[in-house]
Parts: structure tokens; sequence; C-alpha cells
């Protein structure tokens, strides 16, 4: 009686079709959540670092690290100016 019927005893659903009803949910709403901080990542540049630095204080921060001497950090300075 049960077995013949196309619900096969189980109601609507069958337990595969439980189970691939979460796993398509599942997927559906990670994906979503990707797609979301793929979209809020793309309006911040260098990844959400401040870039608007001003040249000055780039070279100054430059001189700091020691990748130029004092001479070059003063021309630098100079031609900035």
């Amino acid at each position: 009686m049960y077995g013949n019927g196309m619900m096969n005893g189980w109601g609507m659903m069958n337990p595969m079709m439980w189970i691939f009803m979460i796993l398509f949910w599942g997927i559906f709403i990670i994906g979503l959540v990707f797609l979301v901080r793929w979209l809020v990542g793309l309006g911040k540049s260098d990844g959400g670092r401040e870039t608007s630095q001003k040249p000055l204080d780039i070279l100054k921060a430059r001189y700091a690290r020691g990748e130029i001497s004092k001479e070059q950090f003063a021309q630098m300075k100079k031609d900035l100016e």
C-alpha cells in the first residue's frame, strides 16, 4: 500500500530530497556571503589601508626606514616643495 504510491510513505519528500535541499540552501547562503564580502572588498584599495598619504609623509617614512640617505632626503624634500 505505501510502497507503490508516488510518495513512498514519506509524505511530500523523501529523506534524500531533504538532504539535497539542505545542501542547496547551505551552498546558496555560503555563496551569498562570499559575494557580499567580495563586493565590499572592491570598494577598498590596498586592503582597506589609507592611501591618501602626502608625498612628504611618504618621503619621511622612507628616510625613517633607512631606504634613502640624508642627502637624498634633503634633495627630494627640496624637489617636493
